[in-house]
């Protein structure tokens, strides 16, 4: 008799779990969307001085990990310890703490990745707002969505929950026109785990009657199948191609997830193992004319991203550099460098480049 009891019990646990389980997956396909293709997005605080072609201009392009990735932190995904931000203390206290060290980049143009609208992950803290805000008295400002992830019940012990982030655009002139463009992703269920992308492309009227295109993109980081990310450059190169075939100016800034430097084991003094985020940039396939700057980027190297398996050991912990700018042939680099901010606020450092419209004869 105890033996019968004892099945019955066990078969309702499975029973209960198999429930369970096929009721999250449910929820997590039906309540899974993306935003469509070639979406228009609105413009905050705009300016009314437009792009002067031949003038020098400053960019600053970096991802801030929403706000929740202080020095001591190490998150799951990376082999880590955590799946949230501490507590919002932290994330408001990194979220300052990055306006603070953007501000004094004295920037033309801004851009961010990786920042919370709303989530469990970064305990709520509108950073979007804060950030823009924070400049709305000298920059126009874009924002595009990345991904509205469905509730994310892993790990078990502390799910991460539920994120809306996205990709924020600064400029110091107007902003005439912005469009979220869709990119490729995984279609099984890693698709909740890599969540969505895209990038966003503000384009700004110039002196000369052209346009001066800013593109902010942060692309897959921890897709097995590389093919999604090459299907994720070939997007991007083709636009950025006709919008310089156009006539237009383009200036790309992200996280690519790729390394741009290619003895980076070396430079760093870390481990060749490639990892899902550290295969090297697809020079060979950018469009004609079109570069990446990498001046005295290996001779000063500064990282400008550290693994998050283990919190940050300057000298120990794993580093790449992931995060720069694609500029097109009308674009001249005068100098880059990567901010050496000790991966105080970000488990990125942001990269600063200096640069201007070459005059058309």
């Amino acid at each position: 008799m105890k033996l019968k009891w004892l099945w019955q019990t066990l078969a309702a646990i499975v029973f209960i779990i198999l429930v369970a389980a096929g009721s999250y997956l449910a929820y997590a396909y039906i309540t899974y969307y993306r935003l469509p293709d070639n979406e228009s997005l609105g413009v905050k605080h705009n300016r009314e001085n437009t792009v002067q072609v031949g003038r020098t201009y400053h960019a600053q392009s970096w991802n801030v990990g929403y706000g929740s990735y202080p020095p001591s932190y190490s998150f799951f995904m990376d082999g880590g310890k955590y799946a949230k931000a501490y507590d919002k203390a932290t994330v408001t206290r990194l979220t300052r703490g990055i306006v603070k060290t953007s501000k004094s980049a004295k920037a033309d143009f801004y851009f961010y990745q990786e920042v919370d609208q709303d989530g469990d992950r970064s305990r709520h803290v509108d950073q979007v707002k804060r950030i823009t805000n924070a400049f709305a008295h000298t920059h126009s400002g874009v924002y595009g969505q990345n991904y509205d992830s469905p509730y994310l019940f892993y790990p078990f012990n502390d799910p991460i929950g539920k994120a809306k982030s996205g990709l924020i655009t600064l400029a110091a002139t107007r902003i005439g026109k912005a469009t979220r463009y869709s990119l490729p992703i995984e279609t099984n269920f890693n698709k909740f785990i890599d969540l969505d992308r895209a990038f966003t492309v503000s384009k700004l009227p110039t002196d000369n009657g052209k346009q001066f295109e800013l593109v902010n993109i942060h692309l897959s980081a921890f897709t097995k199948d590389h093919s999604i990310q090459e299907a994720q450059f070939a997007k991007l190169f083709k636009y950025i191609n006709q919008a310089y075939r156009a006539g237009n100016y383009v200036v790309v800034a992200g996280d690519y997830n790729h390394r741009l430097l290619q003895n980076a084991p070396e430079i760093f003094h870390t481990t060749s193992k490639v990892q899902t985020w550290t295969h090297l940039f697809p020079f060979n396939k950018l469009p004609a004319g079109f570069y990446v700057p990498r001046m005295e980027l290996a001779a000063a190297k500064t990282p400008s991203v550290r693994a998050l398996d283990q919190p940050y050991q300057k000298g120990e912990s794993f580093v790449t550099l992931v995060d720069g700018f694609i500029l097109s042939p009308n674009v001249e680099a005068q100098e880059i460098h990567v901010v050496d901010a000790g991966f105080v606020n970000s488990d990125h450092n942001p990269v600063r480049l200096t640069f201007k419209l070459k005059k058309i004869e």
